[in-house]
């Protein structure tokens, strides 16, 4: 069998269990919300036998499996039998935050579907008073903000370092085919010397050397890329401190065939060397094939 990371995400209504789900999905965890205890010890092994396609897994259980949540500690002494090692992460709150956070979602705290909503975080608190006691990692959520909670859960479970966290993606485009929409910034470079009027390099693309050393020569395009490299590099840090998931950055020209594709190139190299977690695409070099940059 394959060994796996197996994290149990438990705690009180309101806590932010669901926020940190989305957090571990985009750690590359596979998450299961309200998974019955007893179901467990069976997921734990199909994953397992997973030939490692599965390897970080993060289950929700809590109170709202009602009487399945019962089992939880039988099904526990269950995995540390059959030699499954777990985490349980548990999340918690003060009650006046709690209070706050149902009053503003508008939803029913669980064990206070008839009665006072503090009736029922202190019954809650009660009842998982045992489980917070096993609990590997405790997070008071009481005065953290959603990308404070993310900085939170990425320093205990990433396994990356801080600059790979955050996966950068470097698209060239041609404006006459549209802005991607999911660019998060957006850089014309059709200041830049065009290749296009270079006969020999009309039907070349960025990727070219002969393309690439043309747009390299001039003075304006070595000047603009150490400003927009340095730009970039100050930048990330502080989308990553503020929690971003992802950051794509597009660099359009007129078609994306030449002077798009040859930055969007050479932001890629640096940032590599830099040792972030970079991918590049070239979008429209495909649709070119019948017509070029201008």
């Amino acid at each position: 069998m394959y060994e796996f990371e197996l994290v149990i995400i438990t705690g009180l209504s309101g806590a932010g269990k669901t926020q940190v789900v989305r957090i571990m999905e985009d750690l590359g965890f596979f998450c299961v919300d309200n998974l019955p205890p007893t179901l467990i010890p069976k997921f734990a092994e199909l994953c397992a036998q997973s030939e490692g396609k599965v390897s970080r897994i993060a289950l929700v259980v809590d109170i709202r499996g009602g009487e399945f949540f019962g089992a939880l500690f039988q099904v526990l002494e269950d995995l540390s039998q059959r030699k499954f090692h777990y985490e349980i992460l548990f999340l918690e709150a003060s009650d006046e935050t709690l209070v706050r956070r149902y009053k503003e979602s508008r939803r029913r705290h669980p064990l206070a579907l008839q009665g006072r909503l503090l009736e029922g975080i202190k019954t809650e608190r009660e009842k998982l008073a045992a489980l917070r006691q096993r609990a590997t990692q405790i997070i008071d959520t009481t005065s953290l903000t959603n990308p404070q909670l993310r900085s939170v859960i990425e320093d205990i479970f990433c396994v990356c370092g801080g600059a790979e966290k955050m996966p950068i993606t470097v698209v060239s485009f041609g404006y006459k085919f549209g802005i991607p929409l999911d660019a998060d910034l957006v850089i014309d470079v059709r200041f830049l010397p065009n290749p296009f009027y270079v006969e020999t390099l009309r039907r070349q693309n960025g990727c070219e050397p002969s393309v690439r050393e043309y747009i390299w020569r001039w003075p304006i395009t070595q000047k603009f890329m150490d400003k927009f490299f340095d730009m970039v590099d100050f930048l990330i840090p502080h989308y990553v401190k503020e929690g971003k998931s992802q950051l794509i950055i597009a660099i359009g020209c007129t078609g994306g065939m030449h002077r798009s594709v040859a930055v969007a190139n050479t932001l890629y190299e640096l940032l590599c060397k830099q040792g972030y977690k970079v991918f590049c695409e070239h979008r429209d070099i495909p649709k070119n094939a019948q017509g070029v940059d201008r």
